[in-house]
């Protein structure tokens, strides 16, 4: 099976797994399952509230709990894999992925059990990148350190 490259496409190429980074939110890198079963993005959050026009939520990250206000986009019901389907909290927020960077719809769900803190369906990477399903970290790579 040939090797695909990055240089093959007009889009990005990236894999099912990578690190993101919400600069609005000050927080990554966060681990990302991009899935294109999925049709929304999901991110990890806690005490999730709606209060008027606004969400307050916390998302744990390095041993604290970071506090949250946006505005609302709405709410929306969401059926998981499992078949649960629950009404979730929608933000808009930046999302980073190696260089690219685009606003994107997320729902606020608690992903514990999930093994990664954040989901990218297909609504999300739609016209922004291309996926391969059996690599990881392609465009996110961390820099090995020199010796």
């Amino acid at each position: 099976m040939p090797t695909l490259r990055p240089t093959l496409y007009p889009l990005p190429l990236i894999g099912w797994r990578e690190r993101v980074v919400l600069p609005k939110l000050g927080l990554g890198p966060l681990i990302a399952k991009v899935d294109t079963g999925a049709r929304s993005a999901a991110l990890h959050a806690e005490d999730i509230s709606i209060r008027g026009s606004h969400v307050r939520f916390a998302i744990p990250s390095n041993g604290r709990k970071h506090h949250y206000e946006l505005p609302i986009k709405g709410q929306r019901r969401v059926k998981s894999t499992s078949g649960h389907s629950e009404m979730r909290a929608v933000v808009e927020t930046e999302i980073a992925i190696g260089l690219v960077k685009f606003t994107a719809e997320i729902t606020l769900t608690n992903r514990m059990d999930m093994g990664v803190p954040m989901l990218l369906g297909r609504a999300t990477i739609r016209g922004k990148f291309v996926v391969h399903p059996g690599r990881s970290y392609l465009i996110s790579r961390t820099k090995r350190k020199s010796k």
